[in-house]
């Protein structure tokens, strides 16, 4: 009896100790590399928009506008942007095969192969780890056809759920040792949050190079040197990240540029990450998108079989914006085909991508022929989205560089612009006694005035002293120009407050 009302005590002693103090999982016990994750796009300042949003839903009239324009995030569907009547209609018939009928005779013939290609003729089976085979050959047949005949293999070819899973197993890959033998990851800055958010989770080491703002956001062999040096004194660089088109910046690379990059990364025997997602979002007169790849195999030995690398493409962007159908792949260049089966084994303990999402990427590596019924009605929707995606990158431009105290660099290619403004001493003052980021504080001071959703530069990275944001060019033309005198207002009223 003894024995067992001790055992009750103890008990009761260890209940009360994990209830009190000791949960097996808290902010003190988790993994720290977690709590060191910033993931600018979607934090406080877009918290509170959706906020002010569900506040202006039931009716408030609290606020000086009447409704919030997110230019956080590249989303287009989500800013109005229609889908791809293709696309959609391929992935109505694979989803409901018993509508096939009903659907133009091409699409019929897609979905049919598609479904074919899946286990059970049901894309509700698992695809093999790296895909379907089907879908991999177009994409290699796509990339091939994209680069004017340097060649692809499909067995390169690994496709995901979406490009950043695709970017973060390749980081992974390519992170190991410790102390100064740590990996570090070059990333361009202003850079991508998943970067640093990923280096973060990872534990790896990020190490800048800073784009030159003054000459439309481009990047120099020597920025890359010194950047390339400056981490050689805590860590050992061993990946280059390059984003082309650029995000946040809208920046698009020239081929002499993407040369000197695969010089660099030669000479210092790094691997290179080409995010290459924006490649149909090119708007600058005489500007095209060359691909990492193909000007490397262009350039000849030693660069064609010695540099590593991996490209990404997402159907999230370019004319699609099928961000919510989470398609996308990674190509591999010079990989060992030892290392690419421990990679196809990291792969594989995903199961598969979404086999909808690689549905939607054979849409878009392999689109309607020029003759056949899907044709001329795919050809009008993309060249129209992409003809206002120009246009606003030109109003866009055009409208901050009218703005006294704020420059903005021509939106070469990608989704969004990243101005720079200045700031009043006294308004910079009052938030370090804050202790807040300026920029901010601006943004979130943009939003509760006048409504309108942008990303503060610091969750980017930018270049110590100065103060940038991020603003997507996906909302509808006329919602663009009311953002921007929108913007303009609430500019002019912020510098007659602390000016």
């Amino acid at each position: 009896m003894a024995r067992l009302t001790l055992l009750r005590s103890v008990r009761s002693v260890v209940s009360t100790k994990r209830n009190n103090a000791f949960s097996a999982l808290s902010v003190d016990s988790m993994n720290p590399n977690v709590k060191n994750i910033y993931y600018a796009v979607r934090g406080p300042i877009v918290d509170r928009a959706v906020q002010i949003e569900a506040d202006l839903s039931n009716g408030s009239t609290n606020y000086p506008f009447s409704d919030v324009i997110k230019c956080n995030i590249g989303d287009a569907h989500a800013m109005g942007q229609q889908p791809i009547t293709w696309i959609r209609q391929v992935l109505q018939g694979v989803v409901n095969p018993s509508s096939l009928p009903t659907l133009p005779k091409d699409v019929q013939e897609r979905a049919r192969m598609l479904l074919e290609a899946c286990g059970g003729n049901s894309m509700g089976s698992y695809s093999a780890s790296a895909g379907l085979p089907l879908v991999r050959q177009h994409i290699a047949d796509y990339i091939t056809a994209r680069d004017k005949g340097v060649p692809a293999s499909a067995d390169d070819i690994f496709l995901t759920a979406g490009a950043s899973p695709a970017i973060v197993q390749v980081l992974k890959m390519n992170t190991h040792g410790s102390g100064a033998n740590r990996t570090g990851v070059m990333i361009p800055t202003p850079q991508y949050p998943l970067y640093s958010a990923v280096l973060a989770e990872h534990g790896s080491i990020r190490c800048n190079y800073y784009l030159d703002e003054e000459n439309k956001w481009s990047l120099s062999r020597e920025a890359l040197d010194k950047a390339f040096e400056e981490a050689e004194e805590h860590c050992t660089p061993r990946v280059l990240c390059v984003i082309n088109p650029g995000n946040p910046t809208g920046n698009v690379q020239t081929i002499e540029r993407l040369q000197d990059i695969i010089k660099f990364a030669y000479d210092n025997n790094l691997f290179l990450m080409a995010d290459e997602v924006y490649q149909d979002n090119v708007y600058a007169s005489g500007m095209r998108f060359h691909s990492m790849k193909s000007v490397c195999y262009n350039m000849g030995e030693p660069y064609r079989s010695s540099v590593q690398m991996a490209s990404f493409h997402s159907i999230s962007k370019g004319y699609m914006g099928e961000c919510g159908l989470r398609g996308g792949y990674a190509e591999l260049y010079n990989w060992d085909p030892s290392i690419k089966a421990e990679f196809m084994k990291l792969l594989s303990a995903r199961l598969c991508p979404t086999v909808l999402g690689q549905a939607a990427m054979d849409c878009v590596v392999k689109p309607p022929e020029e003759g056949s019924e899907s044709y001329p009605l795919f050809y009008f929707e993309k060249r129209a989205i992409l003809k206002g995606l120009k246009e606003k990158a030109k109003i866009t431009a055009e409208s901050f560089n009218k703005i006294d105290g704020i420059s903005c660099q021509p939106i070469q290619g990608a989704m969004y612009s990243f101005p720079r403004f200045t700031l009043p001493d006294k308004f910079i003052s009052d938030c370090q006694q804050r202790s807040v980021e300026p920029d901010a504080e601006y943004c979130m001071q943009l939003l509760e005035s006048k409504g309108v959703c942008v990303v503060p530069g610091s969750g980017f990275g930018q270049e110590e002293g100065t103060f940038h944001f991020r603003m997507t060019i996906l909302p509808p033309k006329d919602k663009m120009i009311d953002c921007m005198s929108r913007f303009e207002s609430f500019h002019s009223e912020f510098l007659q407050k602390w000016s």
